[in-house]
């Protein structure tokens, strides 16, 4: 299964990847080498019950705001899909 993996915050914020793993990591990328996540996942969007994509907000950004601006951006939109939020 492949899907998109989005960001928000950081270094990377407002970039996107595909993804092609069962489910989406809890943290991205899932190993660092230090044992320090930079992204964790906030949220998941479904189509279908497929999973269209997934939402990273950059550590120690609110959840609240990575969905905020997730929405802003219109990622569920995008992708069809209606956005769960994970924690």
């Amino acid at each position: 299964m492949t899907f998109r993996a989005l960001f928000v915050g950081g270094v990377i914020d407002n970039n996107e990847i595909d993804m092609d793993v069962g489910e989406p990591p809890l943290n991205y990328p899932p190993e660092t080498g230090n044992g320090v996540s930079r992204y964790r996942l906030q949220a998941i969007g479904k189509h279908d019950d497929t999973v269209a994509c997934a939402v990273y907000g950059a550590p120690g950004l609110d959840p609240d705001e990575v969905l905020r601006v997730s929405d802003e951006r219109a990622y569920a939109r995008r992708f069809h899909a209606e956005l769960t939020p994970t924690g």
